[in-house]
């Protein structure tokens, strides 16, 4: 069976738009494509590799269509390591349920939609790693496909724009298995799927008559 990954950067309020550049993705007037690049440095780079081993890429229709449009045409020199190389030799999945995209990058796989990738992650093969892909991720989420979360959250706040979580992700705790502080102040947490959520209560035996009031407030105002 494959894992899947999300691999995402975010903003410290939670967007993930448009991080590499200014042309991404400006939809809805965003305005700051390319905030990630000035923060990236040699401990980044080290923790993307982490996540870019025995892996696939799996990808929204929207960031399959700006890594097709840019990935094969940009040279990094050819090092075995190189990650054009990669990505241009690897398989590439993308999710579309209408099935109106230009899988002619070499490699890509066209899926319609979540049922395919279930049975897609039920297969053996390598792990499944999304970049971006705003609106997969939630529905990954939301249908407990996740197995693992590469957070790299860069220290600075956006106000606004595509968001990695969204209401509707199935409950689930994750534990933390490594953590990374970068040169720029990139905080890097690599996360695995735990258990259920677990809870606990605070509140003492016999309540006061003013936090029995809140409660029923509360109740009342839904």
């Amino acid at each position: 069976m494959r894992k899947v990954i999300v691999g995402a950067m975010v903003s410290m309020d939670g967007v993930m738009q448009a991080p590499g550049g200014p042309t991404e993705d400006p939809t809805k007037g965003f305005k700051f494509g390319g905030w990630v690049m000035p923060y990236f440095d040699q401990e980044f780079g080290e923790e993307l590799d982490q996540i870019f081993k025995d892996f696939d890429l799996l990808l929204g229709r929207k960031t399959y269509e700006i890594f097709a449009g840019y990935w094969p045409y940009y040279d990094d020199g050819g090092s075995d390591g190189g990650i054009a190389r990669q990505f241009n030799e690897i398989r590439k999945y993308v999710v579309s349920r209408s099935g109106e995209v230009d899988t002619s990058w070499g490699g890509s796989v066209l899926l319609r939609g979540i049922a395919d990738l279930k049975r897609l992650k039920l297969e053996d093969g390598s792990n499944l790693v999304t970049q971006g892909s705003t609106e997969l991720v939630h529905a990954l989420l939301a249908n407990d496909l996740v197995d693992a979360i590469s957070i790299f959250t860069v220290p600075v706040i956006l106000g606004g724009g595509k968001k990695l979580f969204a209401d509707g992700s199935a409950p689930h705790s994750f534990k933390l298995t490594s953590s990374r502080v970068s040169s720029t102040g990139t905080l890097i947490g690599h996360y695995e799927r735990g258990g259920e959520i677990k809870i606990d209560d605070t509140a003492p035996d016999s309540p006061s008559e003013r936090e029995i009031a809140r409660r029923k407030r509360m109740k009342r105002e839904g």
